[in-house]
């Protein structure tokens, strides 16, 4: 049977278009616009190209608007009763994201809106559907971000705590002929680190890979006070590479009485041949190890070393190391530079 045509009274054309102008509701907007198409004899594929919406959407007002006019446009999803992903339902999947799958008796290691749904149905006996779980993850602000690799420190929250008070501490309570500074290696691989970027639909960025990796090493000092850098590169990452940077340091600052270094505990920084050459050389210099596994505490690594990633190695598309090496010092040395603009700005403020 053929679905009789639409025929609008030039008044209730009138209030159709009024309505569609005036309505802040987008979908309001479109159902009425569906309708002046249909009677200006658009097929519903034609209202669904024009429109971007569903023929089947086209169709479903056609029979809404032929069987109850206005009333028939009118959202009915208040009609579906109560509102499944409540405050309590909602408070119950922050909760579940709080934790892993494994947690909950599930192999996978990351969640997916499938598994929050089938948690969240074991605790409230509520079932929605992915879509919906979607939205729940909108309102709570959850994104898909990338895990940070973490190492579990063996000490105590009390010992860590003290150590770190009794570093800031040391910076805070500096002597005038004394410096202090924060130090940390980095290795800068051919192999790019992939990284994500934006891109435009449908596509997906290429990163180019040499095969074979190679390898160079960076070994910098941060000043704790102006955030200056000292650095040095190598071949290899070893005890040599750390005392070439110390003596820089020293090089650097010659009036300075003492250098305090705040460093991991790499094994090249207490090793036997650096040890030597503090008892012969080191006599300005005073290293002061970080709990072990707590990269976050050394602010070179935190603040330096993830900015050199972030600018220079992520997918990046360069073919050789020394080039990617002299990239890294082009980026050491602009990181001087505004770093000297900065403090002598704070300098001129204090006066």
């Amino acid at each position: 049977m053929r679905t009789p045509p639409i025929v609008l009274h030039p008044q209730v054309r009138k209030k159709l278009l009024r309505q569609a102008r005036r309505t802040r509701n987008a979908d309001r907007r479109t159902r009425c616009l569906i309708v002046l198409r249909l009677a200006d004899g658009w097929s519903a594929a034609a209202v669904a190209r024009g429109l971007s919406c569903s023929p089947a959407t086209a169709r479903k007002f056609r029979g809404r608007w032929l069987a109850r006019g206005f009333a028939g446009l009118v959202d009915r999803r208040e009609d579906n009763g109560l509102t499944k992903a409540d405050e309590r339902y909602v408070a119950l999947v922050r909760w579940v994201l709080g934790s892993t799958p494994p947690a909950f008796g599930h192999r996978r290691p990351t969640w997916t809106k499938s598994l929050l749904v089938d948690v969240a149905r074991r605790f409230t006996g509520v079932t929605v559907g992915r879509t919906t779980m979607g939205r729940v993850l909108k309102a709570l602000g959850a994104r898909r971000g990338r895990a940070k690799p973490t190492g579990l420190c063996p000490w105590g929250e009390r010992r860590r705590g003290t150590r770190m008070a009794a570093i800031h501490g040391l910076i805070d309570g500096l002597p005038p002929n004394e410096v202090c500074v924060w130090e940390d290696e980095a290795d800068i691989n051919l192999n790019p680190k992939v990284g994500p970027d934006w891109t435009l639909p449908g596509a997906q960025r290429e990163v180019p890979t040499p095969g074979r990796n190679v390898k160079r090493y960076f070994a910098a000092v941060m000043d704790a006070a102006t955030d200056k850098l000292v650095w040095v590169r190598g071949e290899r990452k070893h005890s040599g590479l750390f005392i070439e940077l110390l003596a820089k340091v020293l090089r650097a600052y010659p009036d300075a009485a003492v250098v305090h270094v705040v460093l991991d505990n790499y094994c090249a920084h207490g090793s036997r041949q650096t040890r030597a050459w503090l008892d012969q050389f080191g006599q300005r210099v005073r290293l002061h190890f970080l709990p072990p596994y707590d990269p976050d505490d050394n602010r070179i690594e935190r603040k330096l070393w993830r900015e050199v990633h972030a600018n220079v190695t992520v997918n990046h598309r360069i073919g050789y190391i020394e080039r990617l090496c002299d990239e890294v010092v082009g980026f050491l040395t602009r990181w001087n530079i505004r770093a000297g603009l900065r403090h002598g700005r704070e300098l001129r403020a204090a006066i």
